[in-house]
């Protein structure tokens, strides 16, 4: 059997394992919560594993890997970041969530939440939030198919479109039958299987090498001493500052990210955002280990070996195809599509939500029947995943600058509404409504300055500010916005049991 027959079975088995889990999920989605929000049944682990999976996508395999080893550990700043983000995200944002959005007329996503939460009578909110999903997770998802494109480019010499059709078609079949939980119950198998390519493929590159201080000799030979430092080089200057300040920014964006929040509102109770929250946290700090050493051990590895390589994005996919067994290698280069997978599945479900809770319902005079809910629900990822591929046709940006202006936009239009909402009183449907608008905007306008700070962190300034100030301004005391604001901190104190033996 040839090397690329055996890569070629480890791809299918792969492929055949997430249509099986999209159908065994299919089998038991019965309504339109079970397909957008999996019954609110998913167990600590399930949630964690699949936040973690849908949240780091090819940027965790490809797109961090690959700026490390073009510009050295300054751009590690990011995945410290992230982690802190990620750790408050848990702490504050998914025990309150999780509650409130029960108590608050069982909102089943972002956008119902905040037009429930604020009793928005004008419904301006909802469709501008629903809006906001479309269009930046569309971008986003874009960014997904530009991986998988890239991936069979660099990994079979194939064609960039077949690749990219291929990624698309399978990931769009299993979300499109199995939901969120079927996303959700995928993305716990991607996201182990990433974890441990990240930390096999350094490790065998180490030893091809031959030890490591022979691969600490070729990363300073090859990418000088500056690669090794966490401030880009010896004197401190001013772009190093908002270097490093733009880094660190990225865990701002984590309070706004639809597709890892909707896993917070899908926890059984919100007592066990707890242990999701250890679980999920240990797994991103391993995984992101794992691929800034990827990143710097890859320098030395591409020299050993006289690599010519000619896009620092494929630096894993090299490495892998290169060291490992073609079976194993498979393995590995499957572990890079559920990165890519993991993430894509989530955000076409929360675009599905989008469009039909947010925008459908809002417009349909009739209540829609369960079933035509479900049926408009897959008909809206199809839509959105051929839009998303068209313009993932000719890219025209890396996949790190496809999520970074995503990740800012969603982490500004959404993240200080999501705090303000959880944890003060006084926001209303005007401050919201107004926070969002500038979140959003200041992104495109900030983007198009080209200042060099990340676009995220002033828009998420301004947002915030904006909300409080038109807040205030518009502040009238509703009984049941305050009922309910005391009723999810009660549930919060008053653990809840969950029947014994429940399953995702």
């Amino acid at each position: 059997m040839s090397d690329q027959i055996f890569v070629y079975v480890a791809l299918g088995l792969y492929f055949a394992a997430m249509l099986l889990i999209g159908y065994l999920a299919y089998r038991r989605t019965t309504d339109h919560e079970d397909y957008m929000l999996g019954g609110r049944n998913l167990p600590p682990w399930v949630a964690a594993l699949s936040a973690g999976a849908s949240d780091m996508s090819g940027w965790l395999v490809m797109g961090l890997p690959g700026a490390i080893y073009l510009s050295g550990l300054i751009e590690a700043w990011i995945a410290v970041g992230l982690t802190i983000g990620a750790y408050l995200n848990w702490l504050l944002v998914a025990p309150r969530l999780r509650a409130y959005t029960e108590v608050s007329r069982n909102s089943i996503t972002v956008p119902s939440f905040f037009e429930n939460r604020l009793r928005d009578s004008s419904r301006m909110l909802r469709v501008l939030a629903g809006l906001v999903v479309l269009v930046f997770f569309t971008l986003y998802i874009s960014s997904g198919m530009v991986a998988g494109g890239k991936f069979f480019e660099s990994s079979f010499n194939g064609d960039y479109l077949t690749g990219m059709l291929l990624v698309g078609g399978i990931t769009l079949l299993y979300t499109l039958f199995g939901g969120f939980l079927g996303a959700s119950l995928t993305d716990v198998v991607q996201g182990l299987m990433m974890v441990v390519a990240l930390i096999v493929v350094p490790i065998f590159a180490v030893i091809a090498i031959g030890d490591l201080g022979e691969t600490g000799r070729l990363i300073s030979e090859n990418a000088g001493p500056a690669h090794l430092s966490f401030l880009g080089g010896t004197a401190v200057t001013g772009g190093t500052i908002l270097a490093i300040v733009s880094s660190l920014a990225w865990g701002l964006g984590y309070f706004g990210q639809p597709h890892i929040i909707v896993r917070f509102m899908a926890l059984r109770s919100p007592q066990e955002a707890k242990s999701a929250r250890r679980i999920g946290i240990s797994w991103m700090v391993v995984s992101m280990f794992g691929a800034i050493i990827s990143g710097i051990v890859g320098i030395a590895y591409v020299a050993a070996k006289g690599i010519d390589l000619g896009d620092p994005e494929t630096v894993v996919l090299i490495m892998s195809t290169t060291l490992l067994h073609p079976f194993v290698a498979g393995i590995v280069l499957a572990a890079v599509l559920a990165a890519i997978m993991s993430t894509i599945s989530s955000q076409l479900i929360v675009c599905s939500s989008a469009l039909v809770e947010d925008l459908y319902r809002v417009f349909r005079r009739t209540p829609p029947s369960q079933r035509r809910l479900v049926l408009m629900g897959r008909i809206a990822v199809l839509v959105v995943a051929v839009i998303a591929i068209v313009l993932a046709i000719t890219p025209n940006d890396t996949i790190l600058g496809l999520v970074s202006f995503a990740w800012a936009g969603f982490g500004a239009a959404f993240g200080p509404v999501i705090l303000l909402s959880l944890f003060w009183r006084k926001l209303t449907n005007w401050g919201a409504l107004a926070g969002m608008f500038v979140g959003a905007v200041t992104v495109f306008v900030w983007k198009a300055l080209d200042t060099g700070l990340y676009e995220l962190l002033p828009a998420f300034v301004l947002a915030m500010i904006t909300a409080v100030v038109v807040s205030l301004a518009t502040y009238r005391h509703n009984a049941e916005i305050q009922q309910e604001f005391t009723d999810t901190g009660t549930m919060l104190a008053v653990p809840r049991p969950h029947a014994v033996g429940d399953t995702p």
